[in-house]
């Protein structure tokens, strides 16, 4: 009985309306993929910093979810060090993530965004290999 009532809401034509075809879905112009993922934040933002005062314009794009890789390599240590305490701060207050993945490079994703996998360093590659090779 609840199944004709469902099938009374919708016509025929809004229900083939509902069901769209994959390539109808991917039938979609450079230009209007651009201009939806300036509307949505779906954009990949590489930053290479030379200063701590372009930490706000890497938290800018974070706010306006899109992801960021930032490049630390263009800064002193100590710029560097300033730079992912401010990140760290950011991310975490909009709910994201902020993972390492590589010597000075960091990726920065919003809340929106989820990161399957981990890429590991050369130290924890390093030591893995020593553990394995201990006998015990």
């Amino acid at each position: 009985m609840a199944l004709n009532k469902l099938k009374k809401l919708f016509s025929d034509e809004e229900e083939d309306n509902l069901m769209g075809t994959e390539d109808e879905y991917y039938a979609v112009s450079e230009d209007e993929a651009l201009k939806e993922a300036d509307k949505t934040g779906n954009k990949m933002i590489l930053m290479e910093p030379r200063a701590y005062s372009e930490s706000q314009q890497i938290a800018d794009h974070l706010k306006n979810r899109n992801t960021v890789v930032v490049n630390l390599k263009r800064v002193t240590a100590a710029q560097a060090k300033r730079i992912i305490d401010f990140l760290s701060g950011c991310v975490y207050s909009i709910g994201g993530k902020m993972q390492n993945i590589g010597v000075g490079i960091y990726l920065c994703t919003p809340k929106n965004v989820n990161i399957q996998g981990k890429i590991s360093s050369d130290n924890e590659k390093a030591k893995n290999d020593e553990e394995s090779e201990i006998e015990w």
